[in-house]
């Protein structure tokens, strides 16, 4: 498991092995209402008690203007050839904001992805409640799964998945990242769609979670995380902890020494 404090447009200096799924979290353009749907944006998280100092503010620095074609560049040389044989394919799986599934749709073509499946992760909680006003409130999360030709690899016992999945709240892992995913959601997938060796990279990686998830699966990750703040989070509260996680370890669980470069 490696985590470089580093931009992925500089992965050739790491010569890292082909993925085969590239799973990200990118930023969802949403400016200075990053935190419109997180109880952040009031003072303790009570909307009585008036906006906070993170109202109107935005999450991180490219939360408006994220090169996806930058993005989609990486991920198109980076995940493994399209092998011969059927069942071995890789993808990417990129979670988004409801709108960007459109443009990540497009982008895939462009980039050699013309085939998609959308995913809709469904909570049965939703922050969105603490605003006074709101009816309808959002309680799902969005991914595109981009691939090739070939479907990708599936590994879920002959047994079906339909594409609106349940998301399992995490209260388990420490939160070190305003967005971060649940791990339980990031192991299914990465379960799903890989075998244990497999090489998984994440290249917006933000708290490592992903990283972590894949290395008690058995998987190779490597990621990226331009901000030295939750480098230095994942190192203190995720990677020294994986040893004696919570989580239940598989049987092919081989334990490894964990290397964050900085």
């Amino acid at each position: 498991m490696k985590l470089y404090r580093d931009h992925f447009q500089n992965y050739k200096r790491y010569n890292i092995p082909k993925a085969q799924l590239i799973i990200a979290d990118i930023p969802f353009n949403i400016g200075i209402n990053a935190y419109a749907s997180n109880p952040s944006w009031y003072i303790e998280g009570d909307n009585k008690k008036g906006e906070s100092k993170l109202a109107k503010k935005e999450f991180f620095d490219t939360d408006k203007d994220f090169r996806v074609a930058e993005f989609m560049h990486f991920v198109s040389t980076m995940l493994k050839k399209e092998p011969k044989n059927k069942g071995e394919a890789g993808c990417m799986i990129v979670f988004c904001e409801f709108e960007q599934q459109f443009m990540l749709i497009q982008k895939g073509k462009e980039y050699g992805f013309p085939n998609y499946i959308n995913l809709v992760f469904r909570k049965n909680y939703s922050a969105q409640v603490l605003k006074a006003n709101m009816k309808v409130v959002d309680n799902c999360y969005y991914a595109i799964l981009l691939y090739r030709d070939k479907l990708p690899k599936f590994n879920n016992d002959g047994k079906m998945i339909f594409n609106c999945i349940d998301y399992q709240r995490d209260n388990e892992t420490p939160k070190i990242h305003p967005t971060q995913k649940s791990i339980h959601v990031v192991r299914k997938l990465i379960k799903t769609f890989t075998d244990p060796g497999d090489v998984v990279i994440d290249p917006v990686a933000g708290s490592g979670v992903t990283l972590l998830a894949a290395e008690q699966l058995g998987r190779k990750s490597y990621g990226f995380e331009i901000k030295k703040e939750f480098v230095d989070k994942f190192n203190n509260l995720l990677a020294v902890n994986v040893q004696t996680t919570i989580f239940n370890k598989p049987k092919h669980y081989n334990q490894r020494t964990f290397k964050t470069t900085i």
